[in-house]
């Protein structure tokens, strides 16, 4: 794939719905991830119906919204208002099948991620409380995780995790890919990173590469710019001065994230145990 074929830049202006990102699994050339963000004003009304074959998790990025999956109903959610508060967000999962409904009590930023499903889980809040904060690497690989939709928590494909990775750190590092049904080495994954920075005239870098360097390109990165992950290594470094969050969605065909360091980079990993 071409540079400009793994960037999907949000729209300047919302549309009438209040989308300025999507990615579809066709749009994007592969199976399983589909990903949109809305930005909505307040009083404003969105729904998404989640078809008989694809699972949703709506993040509430920033703002406060009531919320309603099938027939169950959320109340005034959402506690932060920007995503550098680094704050766990509100999110909800809608099966196979079910509706999704929001309307904003603020100006809002959602996202949707969506997947393969069957319709066999139940819809439910995922709460700030629900989602497990880690705290990964060492020195200027430190970042802050948060675990929305990990694999030990229910969905049928989709894995959800935000990252925030401050200024003059690197993640996503050491570069790792996960684009072979390996099990259990490695398991195929799809991914997309939805990036903002502060300062929001700032910028981020990301590589995306393979063992061969048929695919090999650094990607330079501005607030609201989507990257697609469709093999290969894909490490992300954060300028001085600017710090970066990211929303990853993941999916493939065995709900696993089993990944394959750099072998080149690994001995990094080493140092972090000393």
């Amino acid at each position: 794939m071409a540079k400009s074929e793994l960037i999907v830049s949000s729209m300047p202006e919302p549309d009438a719905n209040g989308n300025i990102v999507t990615v579809t699994p066709a749009s994007a050339g592969w199976t399983y991830v589909g990903f949109e963000v809305f930005k909505l004003a307040p009083g404003q009304s969105f729904k998404r119906q989640a078809d008989d074959s694809s699972e949703l998790c709506a993040v509430l990025l920033s703002g406060k919204a009531n919320a309603s999956a099938g027939r169950k109903q959320w109340g005034e959610i959402g506690d932060r208002m920007s995503v550098f508060e680094q704050k766990q967000p509100y999110c909800v999962y809608v099966p196979a099948g079910l509706e999704l409904g929001l309307e904003a009590l603020t100006d809002v930023e959602l996202a949707i991620c969506s997947a393969p499903a069957k319709g066999e889980l139940e819809p439910r809040l995922i709460a700030p409380e629900d989602i497990e904060v880690e705290i990964r690497g060492q020195g200027n690989t430190e970042r802050r995780i948060h675990q929305i939709l990990p694999e030990n928590k229910p969905a049928e494909s989709l894995l959800v995790v935000e990252v925030f990775t401050p200024n003059g750190h690197w993640s996503s590092y050491p570069p790792h890919k996960h684009d072979q049904n390996n099990l259990p080495e490695e398991s195929y994954l799809e991914e997309t990173y939805y990036h903002k920075i502060q300062p929001e005239h700032g910028f981020a870098i990301q590589r995306v590469y393979t063992d061969d360097r048929s695919l090999d390109e650094t990607l330079i990165l501005k607030s609201g710019d989507t990257v697609l992950v469709p093999k290969g290594y894909h490490p992300v470094s954060a300028p001085p001065g600017y710090d970066v969050y990211y929303l990853n969605v993941m999916a493939g065909p065995i709900r696993t994230w089993k990944f394959h360091n750099d072998p080149d980079h690994e001995w990094i990993m080493k140092q972090w145990k000393k």
